[in-house]
């Protein structure tokens, strides 16, 4: 399989009287835009705002944040199985709005959101206050149920995207990347005296703002699968979770997965990347013990001579990652883990609600109970009281002066389970 990723570098994003990129500026019509989303008739309305780096501006509460592309060549156009027809993604050539991104912020059901900050102190928390972002706030008509009202704007931030991305499709890019490889026997082949190393990447699938999609599948309904790396990067997989806005992979972050790119980067030199399986976290006891075996025999059938395992999430889902460990450990196959700490604001707490002696190459990707205060903002988009009801906000969160104090879990991507922003390594 072979995919370009064609990234078009984006400076600026302005509103005007057509949806285009010039000379590295997005502008977009917002009328155009508006009517797309509005063809689905479960919105009542949509209102759009801009969030550039720097500027003194809060976003409250994101939902997911999403990157704008276009698929200009091989099939999976859009989001397949989700904003278009199901279609093999991973190949071809798809143009990308490097630098700009889709956050859509609202009422999401429940309270499990987040808050991205352009500047200060909460910038260095989190990735997307270096995106120049547009910002689709979407409001529902009533009576819609919990999970329709989940879909309805998850789907219309895609769509979005989608919009946004046909500006990109006639641009020629900044910077080309190129992703190739062949099946597991040709690329042994090519390398019989690497180590060969799978990513088990768990996904959120917990039910109501708790899933994760394949090709438009809610994770809870699959057995964990195999996907070759190139599909992840090319759109087969999006965010429905909105469990903690500390460590939830955003569709954007599946469209970038650092974890999968760092591998990539080793290929054929240190390492032999076998492919990605994709494993849900389940709440069932039984459902753990069946997905966490069969994690580890698809890993044992390939060979593997290592594994990295990523987490989404913390708490129960703590057991399903140690649970593969043991199993991966126990088997022979040596096994780092990607996760956070909820370890208390003082730290002092135990950092995992789980634990197994196999344990012993864990990378931390920070403590989610870290206490910040971030800064007023000049301007908020969205409703800064929000915070009050989002994890890691309380009553009191929101001071007079409109400055906020909360935990690391409601900025978004700040303790990012696949080290899409700032990570740390520590033995255990």
């Amino acid at each position: 399989m072979k995919l370009e990723l064609r990234r078009i570098n984006i400076k600026d994003i302005q509103f005007g009287e057509k949806t285009a990129v010039v000379k590295g500026v997005l502008t977009v019509n917002c009328e155009e835009l508006s009517a797309a989303l509005m063809t689905d008739k479960r919105i009542k309305a949509v209102k759009f705002d801009i969030a550039r780096p720097g500027e003194k501006t809060r976003i409250i509460p994101v939902k997911d944040v999403i990157e704008p592309r276009v698929k200009i060549e091989g099939e999976g156009k859009g989001f397949p199985g989700v904003s278009c027809k199901v279609g093999q993604s991973g190949y071809g050539k798809v143009n990308i709005l490097y630098g700009a991104a889709i956050v859509t912020v609202g009422d999401v059901v429940g309270f499990q959101e987040g808050v991205v900050d352009m500047w200060g102190e909460g910038a260095k928390w989190t990735p997307f206050s270096k995106t120049f972002n547009l910002v689709v706030d979407i409001t529902p008509v009533e009576g819609l149920n919990p999970h329709q009202h989940e879909e309805t704007i998850r789907i219309a931030g895609l769509k979005a995207a989608d919009f946004i991305g046909e500006a990109g499709r006639n641009v020629e890019p900044d910077e080309v990347l190129t992703y190739e490889m062949g099946n597991i026997d040709e690329e042994t082949a090519k390398y019989p005296e690497l180590p060969k190393v799978l990513y088990v990447e768990m996904l959120i699938s917990q039910g109501l703002l708790h899933d994760g999609y394949i090709y438009g599948v809610n994770s809870q309904l699959i057995l964990p699968t195999l996907l070759h790396p190139n599909e992840e990067l090319d759109g087969a997989v999006i965010s429905g979770n909105c469990v903690a806005a500390c460590d939830k992979i955003t569709t954007y972050q599946h469209q970038n997965n650092s974890a999968i790119l760092d591998l990539y980067a080793q290929h054929g030199k240190t390492i032999n990347f076998l492919g990605v399986i994709l494993t849900p976290e389940l709440t069932t006891l039984e459902g753990k013990f069946r997905t966490c075996d069969y994690t580890a025999k698809l890993c044992k059938m390939l060979g593997a001579d290592g594994v990295i395992v990523s987490e989404e999430g913390y708490g129960n889902p703590d057991s399903d990652l140690l649970m593969i460990c043991k199993r991966l450990e126990t088997a022979g196959i040596k096994t780092v883990l990607i996760t956070d700490e909820c370890s208390g604001r003082d730290g002092m707490s135990q950092p995992l609600a789980d634990t197994v002696e196999e344990a012993v190459a864990v990378v931390s990707a920070g403590n989610v109970s870290h206490v910040v205060t971030l800064p007023t903002a000049d301007k908020v988009i969205g409703n800064a009281e929000a915070i009050s009801t989002l994890a890691g906000g309380w009553n009191g969160s929101l001071s007079e002066d409109g400055s906020l104090k909360c935990e690391l879990n409601a900025v978004i991507g700040s303790t990012s389970e696949i080290g899409y922003h700032n990570c740390t390594v520590k033995l255990y």
